[in-house]
């Protein structure tokens, strides 16, 4: 069974950012939430109205990329902060029948009149990204909804035109505005969505933002979706509706874009081979580039891998040490050498190879922070390491469905309600930010350098894990940015060394090390365990760390599901009748 699950896994391996990017997210206190069991199926999605559609999907006999389809369509609506159908996503997709993995990427692309030089001021400096990221300058082209076409094509049960039948529902009769929409709009963080029609209308009506529990209308969402169900995906790429997108982009009161209808129709949703490496006796699969999640929570845990981590759980001062030494080395070698595979070398094999790892793993020592660490050499063509902000808007969604099918998919608009632009009813992203800002440095490329028709370096790392048998063990993903990477790793941590349930693990205080500083979760860690990291040079912070993990983990008789009780998120099992 495992060599037929793994054989087609191509990447297997053997066993600065500024502090002026603030998390945006509304900050929910962490309560100890508890999972879910279920002996059929199981969701966990972003919100209640996109759980209870999945969950819709699974009771009528749909297949885990069904569920995920009706989701992300709910979730354009009801949480347009941080994913939908103006923005891309990657999905990891289990076929149980097959014992085959597969990976899809939907991620932006740029538009063919991009170069190298977008982001950069009429002076050759790099532009703050608070200037670059409103209009239609950041949009890329918005793969999420080819990706889900494909992978309906590939694994879907029902058809195509029911799964948007729940948001058609609920936009036309209205939801009610839940309190993180509400909170992220009445802090203004997004300093487009107030100048820019039709946005500021819809999100603040007489200039006021929308409240708490208000009921809210989307009938010109209602129209695009009908549009999308009669029509197919293509619909979206191709006529009325790409014009309109095109025009909003290119019409932008705020740095008007290139995206043009050719741009659009020439679209494709990619399949790419999973990345898998062994930790102990498991299989952790992720994304292979162009995103950089699946890279770096690889080499980080391999990293890890021979140190004892049974007490990370409990918040053990050398586990947490262990764990921030590995995640510098990690973000030194995914800032230098991961981008977009289609234009750049890049070496995953090198990075994850055992010798290479011997080497990054002799320089933790036991007690002392490093300091900044540098990229290792794996290639000798000069590679210089990037910066872009890749801030934490992001959503997050696992499905197992009864069949033993799984997805794991991480799917956003980068921003807080991206770049500011609405057509149609929805939120375009501004993706495009996700590059580089500066193409080269010291003379040398860097790999997420901007290009035409390329794919934006990302953090979202879904995940799933086997056992040694080959049989699926658990399903994870967290949006958050470049902390995605963390959230990722510490729940994996969790489960797999300190033997806690996925339930436990969300709601574990949060540990992130960007190689920048260290954070710790604000009001989570105690002040011996703070004194204890800065003796050992630690530069630190305690602030929000607002994940939003949402994990499926197979238990005896079933799955348990979990959703972090930092944002609105909910886990829905299906159960045969006692």
């Amino acid at each position: 069974m495992i060599n037929a699950l793994f054989g087609l896994l191509l990447l297997m391996v053997p066993s600065v950012y500024a502090d002026t990017i603030l998390d945006p997210e509304v900050t929910t206190a962490v309560s100890q939430h508890q999972a879910v069991f279920a002996n059929q199926a199981m969701v966990v999605t972003a919100n209640p109205h996109a759980s209870k559609a999945a969950l819709a999907m699974l009771e009528e006999g749909g297949s885990a990329v069904d569920a995920a389809i009706a989701a992300q369509f709910v979730l354009t609506l009801v949480e347009p902060q941080s994913s939908g159908i103006g923005g891309g996503a990657f999905m990891l997709l289990f076929d149980q029948q097959q014992q085959q993995l597969l990976s899809f990427d939907g991620r932006e692309t740029a538009p063919a009149a991009a170069k190298a030089d977008r982001f950069l001021a009429a002076d050759g400096t790099p532009k703050r990204w608070i200037d670059a990221l409103v209009g239609g300058q950041s949009v890329g082209v918005p793969g999420v909804v080819a990706m889900m076409a494909k992978a309906h094509q590939r694994s879907g049960k029902l058809p195509w035109s029911r799964l948007i039948e729940p948001a058609i529902a609920l936009a036309e009769h209205g939801f009610e505005v839940s309190p993180r929409l509400a909170g992220l709009l009445a802090k203004r963080y997004n300093p487009g969505l107030t100048k820019l029609e039709p946005a500021a209308s819809y999100f603040y009506p007489g200039g006021e933002p929308l409240k708490n529990g208000q009921l809210l209308k989307n009938p010109d969402l209602a129209a695009t979706l009908k549009t999308i169900a009669a029509e197919g995906s293509q619909a979206f790429y191709h006529g009325k509706l790409a014009e309109q997108l095109v025009a909003a982009v290119r019409q932008a009161a705020i740095n008007p874009g290139d995206l043009t209808t050719a741009d659009l129709a020439s679209y494709e949703a990619k399949y790419r081979a999973p990345l898998c490496t062994g930790y102990h006796q498991y299989q952790v699969c992720s994304m292979a580039p162009p995103s950089s999640g699946g890279f770096a929570v690889a080499q980080l845990m391999k990293l890890i891998e021979q140190h004892d981590m049974s007490a990370f759980a409990s918040g053990d001062v050398a586990a947490v040490h262990q764990f921030a030494q590995a995640s510098r080395l990690a973000f030194a070698d995914r800032n230098r050498y991961i981008g977009d595979p289609d234009f750049v070398k890049v070496p995953i094999a090198e990075l994850l190879a055992e010798r290479y790892i011997g080497k990054r793993r002799a320089l933790i020592q036991p007690d002392q922070d490093m300091g900044k660490a540098q990229a290792g050499h794996v290639i000798s063509a000069p590679r210089a390491a990037g910066v872009s902000p890749e801030l934490p808007s992001t959503s997050h969604l696992s499905i197992v469905d009864a069949q033993g099918n799984a997805v794991s998919m991480t799917t956003s608009i980068e921003m807080a309600f991206g770049s500011g632009l609405m057509v149609n009813g929805f939120l375009l992203n501004n993706q495009l930010t996700d590059f580089s800002f500066a193409p080269t440095k010291d003379g040398a490329l860097v790999s997420n350098a901007v290009a035409a028709g390329k794919r934006p370096r990302s953090s979202m790392a879904p995940v799933m894990v086997f056992d040694k048998a080959g049989k699926l063990d658990m399903v994870l993903g967290s949006p958050g940015g470049s902390r995605i990477i963390n959230y990722v790793a510490q729940t994996l941590i969790a489960v797999l060394d300190s033997k806690v349930d996925i339930q436990q693990a969300i709601n574990l205080p949060k540990v992130t090390h960007r190689n920048d500083y260290l954070a710790l979760e604000k009001g989570a860690w105690s002040a011996q365990t703070v004194s204890q990291l800065q003796a050992m040079g630690y530069e630190l912070q305690q602030r929000d760390l607002n994940s939003g993990l949402h994990g499926i983990q197979r238990v005896e008789k079933g799955w348990l599901g979990g959703a972090d009780p930092r944002r609105e998120g909910l886990a829905l099992g299906l159960s045969n009748s006692p």
